[in-house]
């Protein structure tokens, strides 16, 4: 038992985090890497490996450079953030950027939604409770059964793509690939920023996330 207190068990279990054996493989991380949903830790000679899953994604990322000490451990493996859900078709993101545009001067949201049993994606326009040409204040959506948020999107109007230290906050505790769109009316426009908010880091995305795009982030 890692704990005597049955909170602080609880929270380290929700958190597990597993030695990675010198030999061999651990039933343990391959049951984490081939769940639909959880997360933890491998801990390695080469360093800690956060181990994320949710249905639409697959992310191994190191959270800590090499261990000077020494450890009888293996080494915690490749990093990948793999879409489960696939590319996001180039014609949602159309739709949202056209969106963004009618509502100038003042900013815009919109969430892209993917659903676990159809593989179907969605555009979300929220209910805007504020939008200004620099303040914008919008509601998540309430998901039904099987949908999933892929990517939390808006837009800074003609002003740069950038995330503020709301954004910051407001993604601190969730999964999902969040993006900015700014310089509306640019001849280079629209630009965009674009993270992957897991395990409270905000990690660079490898490519675009949606097929056919030419921006690669």
């Amino acid at each position: 038992m890692l704990a005597d207190d049955l909170t602080a068990a609880a929270v380290l279990a929700a958190m597990p985090c597993f030695p990675v054996p010198p030999h061999g493989t651990s039933p343990a991380i391959e049951a984490l890497r081939a769940a639909r949903a959880g997360h933890g830790l491998a801990i390695g000679a080469d360093g800690m490996m956060l181990i994320l899953r949710r249905p639409w994604l697959a992310l191994d990322v190191p959270v800590t450079p090499p261990i000077s000490a020494y450890l009888p451990y293996g080494s915690i493996g490749t990093p990948r953030a793999d879409l489960r859900c696939g590319l996001i078709p180039r014609g949602h993101i159309e739709e949202i950027l056209d969106n963004f545009r009618a509502s100038l001067p003042n900013e815009q949201g919109a969430f892209i939604l993917w659903n676990e049993t159809t593989r179907a994606f969605a555009v979300h326009f929220p209910d805007i409770d504020q939008a200004t040409p620099t303040r914008l204040v919008y509601r998540p959506p309430i998901l039904q059964p099987d949908w999933h948020v892929i990517c939390d999107i808006h837009s800074h109007g003609a002003g740069p793509a950038f995330f503020s230290a709301t954004d910051d906050s407001d993604d601190a505790h969730a999964t999902k690939i969040s993006l900015v769109f700014g310089r509306f009316g640019h001849p280079d426009g629209p630009s965009m920023a674009a993270r992957l908010c897991a395990g409270g880091m905000f990690l660079a995305l490898p490519q675009s996330p949606f097929a056919g795009d030419r921006h690669a982030t």
